[in-house]
C-alpha cells in the first residue's frame, strides 16, 4: 500500500494539540486525544513528536509565533529612517507615551479577541515551570519581545516592559477581571520615563 502524502500533517498535529488544550487543559493532551482531534492515526503523532513534552514544545512556539508577529505588525516598528507618524516636534518624551500606547492597543486588541485564546497561551507559558523542555521556548519568547522592543528603547526598559505586559496578563487572567487600558499606559509610560533618566 502506498504511504499517503500529507505535508500538513505536522501542522494539523500541532493544532489539535492547541484545540485540546484549550478545551481540556494539558492533562488532557495525550498522543490519543490529538490524533482523534486532528483526524490522523495514533502512530501518525508519535512520528512526528515522539513525546508530549516535544508536542507542547511545538505548541509553544506557534502560540509565541502568534504574539510576536503581533507586535511586529502593530505599527511599533517603522521602517529605518521613518519615526512614524507624530515624530518630529512631538517633545520630548512623546517617544515613550508613543511607545506606551501602541503596547496598551496592543495588549486591548488581544483581549478585546477571544479570551480562550490567551489562557491557552499562558497556560502553555506557565507549563514551563513544571516541565523543563518548555522553559527555553517560553525564554524564546521574551527575548524576541526585548529584541523588537528594545529598537525603540534601551534593553534594560524593554525588558521591564515586557515583565510588566506579562503581569497584567497574568493578573486579568487570574482574577477574570477586565482589562484595565488606561492603567496599564500609566505604568507603561512610567517604565519608559524611568528609563530615559
Amino acid at each position: 500500500m502506498a504511504r499517503r502524502y500529507d505535508p500538513d500533517r505536522r501542522t494539523r498535529i500541532i493544532d489539535a494539540a492547541l484545540t485540546v488544550i484549550a478545551a481540556d487543559g494539558i492533562a488532557g493532551l495525550s498522543h490519543r486525544t490529538v490524533a482523534a482531534e486532528a483526524d490522523v492515526p495514533l502512530g501518525s503523532t508519535t512520528y512526528h513528536f515522539a513525546s508530549l513534552d516535544e508536542l507542547l514544545v511545538a505548541a509553544l512556539r506557534r502560540c509565541n509565533e502568534n504574539f510576536v508577529q503581533a507586535l511586529r505588525s502593530s505599527g511599533l516598528f517603522a521602517e529605518e529612517g521613518d519615526a512614524g507618524p507624530g515624530a518630529g516636534d512631538a517633545g520630548p518624551g512623546a517617544e515613550g507615551v508613543g511607545l506606551a500606547e501602541e503596547l496598551t492597543r496592543l495588549l486591548d486588541r488581544w483581549f478585546a479577541g477571544e479570551r480562550g485564546a490567551i489562557e491557552l497561551e499562558y497556560e502553555l507559558y506557565l507549563a514551563a515551570l513544571r516541565r523543563p523542555a518548555l522553559r527555553p521556548v517560553a525564554a524564546e519568547w521574551t527575548a524576541e519581545a526585548v529584541a523588537l522592543l528594545s529598537r525603540r528603547t534601551d534593553p534594560e526598559t524593554a525588558r521591564a516592559l515586557v515583565a510588566l505586559m506579562d503581569g497584567v496578563c497574568l493578573q486579568v487572567l487570574l482574577t477574570g477581571g477586565t482589562f484595565d487600558a488606561a492603567y496599564t499606559r500609566v505604568m507603561l509610560e512610567r517604565i519608559v520615563a524611568g528609563g530615559d533618566d
